[in-house]
Protein backbone atom coordinates (compact mmCIF):
# COMPACT_ATOMS: atom_id res chain seq x y z
CA UNK A 1 0.00 0.00 0.00
CA UNK A 2 2.52 2.17 0.67
CA UNK A 3 3.96 1.70 -2.49
CA UNK A 4 0.90 2.83 -4.07
CA UNK A 5 0.44 5.95 -1.81
CA UNK A 6 4.13 7.00 -3.29
CA UNK A 7 2.98 6.36 -6.80
CA UNK A 8 0.07 9.07 -6.31
CA UNK A 9 2.04 11.31 -4.79
CA UNK A 10 4.53 11.00 -7.71
CA UNK A 11 1.31 11.38 -9.86
CA UNK A 12 0.15 14.96 -7.80
CA UNK A 13 4.59 16.02 -8.84
CA UNK A 14 3.50 16.00 -12.26
CA UNK A 15 0.17 17.24 -12.13
CA UNK A 16 1.85 20.70 -9.64
CA UNK A 17 4.93 20.61 -12.67
CA UNK A 18 2.74 20.98 -15.19
CA UNK A 19 0.68 23.41 -13.86
CA UNK A 20 3.36 25.45 -12.77
CA UNK A 21 3.12 26.21 -17.00
CA UNK A 22 -0.32 27.36 -16.11
CA UNK A 23 -0.14 29.55 -13.71
CA UNK A 24 1.96 31.68 -16.21
CA UNK A 25 4.09 32.95 -13.19
CA UNK A 26 1.56 32.36 -10.25
CA UNK A 27 -0.47 35.43 -12.62
CA UNK A 28 -3.74 33.43 -13.26
CA UNK A 29 -5.83 32.34 -10.21
CA UNK A 30 -7.32 28.95 -10.44
CA UNK A 31 -4.31 27.14 -12.44
CA UNK A 32 -2.26 28.65 -9.31
CA UNK A 33 -4.92 27.41 -6.61
CA UNK A 34 -5.08 24.14 -8.34
CA UNK A 35 -0.99 24.11 -8.71
CA UNK A 36 -0.23 24.55 -4.89
CA UNK A 37 -3.09 22.24 -3.82
CA UNK A 38 -1.51 19.26 -6.20
CA UNK A 39 1.88 19.91 -4.48
CA UNK A 40 0.36 20.06 -0.89
CA UNK A 41 -1.21 16.64 -1.75
CA UNK A 42 2.44 15.44 -3.28
CA UNK A 43 4.32 16.43 0.06
CA UNK A 44 1.55 15.05 2.08
CA UNK A 45 1.68 11.85 0.27
CA UNK A 46 5.50 11.60 0.20
CA UNK A 47 5.85 11.99 3.92
CA UNK A 48 3.12 9.33 4.32
CA UNK A 49 4.85 6.94 2.18
CA UNK A 50 8.36 8.08 3.77
CA UNK A 51 7.21 6.42 7.07
CA UNK A 52 8.07 3.07 5.55
CA UNK A 53 10.00 3.86 2.57
CA UNK A 54 14.00 4.71 2.97
CA UNK A 55 13.77 9.05 2.83
CA UNK A 56 16.72 7.74 -0.38
CA UNK A 57 14.41 5.35 -2.15
CA UNK A 58 10.97 7.53 -1.56
CA UNK A 59 12.86 10.49 -2.61
CA UNK A 60 13.79 9.41 -5.93
CA UNK A 61 11.47 7.39 -6.98
CA UNK A 62 9.20 10.09 -6.54
CA UNK A 63 11.25 12.73 -8.29
CA UNK A 64 11.36 10.04 -10.95
CA UNK A 65 7.92 9.60 -11.74
CA UNK A 66 7.35 13.08 -12.05
CA UNK A 67 10.73 13.45 -14.45
CA UNK A 68 8.83 11.09 -16.31
CA UNK A 69 5.54 12.01 -16.20
CA UNK A 70 6.23 15.97 -16.88
CA UNK A 71 8.79 15.09 -19.74
CA UNK A 72 5.74 12.55 -21.58
CA UNK A 73 3.32 15.30 -20.71
CA UNK A 74 5.54 18.18 -22.25
CA UNK A 75 6.03 15.95 -25.26
CA UNK A 76 2.40 16.01 -25.63
CA UNK A 77 0.82 19.09 -24.25
CA UNK A 78 3.49 21.50 -25.53
CA UNK A 79 4.82 20.14 -28.46
CA UNK A 80 8.75 19.60 -26.65
CA UNK A 81 11.31 17.45 -28.63
CA UNK A 82 10.90 13.67 -28.61
CA UNK A 83 13.98 12.53 -29.69
CA UNK A 84 15.35 9.24 -29.86
CA UNK A 85 18.13 10.45 -27.05
CA UNK A 86 15.35 12.18 -24.71
CA UNK A 87 13.69 9.23 -24.64
CA UNK A 88 16.40 7.10 -24.05
CA UNK A 89 17.09 9.05 -21.40
CA UNK A 90 13.81 8.75 -20.00
CA UNK A 91 13.77 5.32 -20.28
CA UNK A 92 17.23 5.06 -18.47
CA UNK A 93 15.05 7.09 -15.21
CA UNK A 94 12.01 4.87 -15.68
CA UNK A 95 14.62 1.71 -15.23
CA UNK A 96 16.36 3.25 -12.17
CA UNK A 97 12.92 3.69 -10.57
CA UNK A 98 12.48 0.10 -11.25
CA UNK A 99 15.95 -1.00 -9.70
CA UNK A 100 15.10 1.10 -6.68
CA UNK A 101 11.49 -0.14 -6.44
CA UNK A 102 12.79 -3.93 -7.03
CA UNK A 103 15.93 -3.61 -4.33
CA UNK A 104 13.48 -2.61 -1.25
Amino acid sequence: MTWFVLFVAGLFEIAWAIGLKYTEGFTRLWPTVATVAAMAVSLGLLGIAMRTIPVGTAYAVWTGIGTVGTVILGIFLFGESATGLRLLCVALILAGILGLKLVD
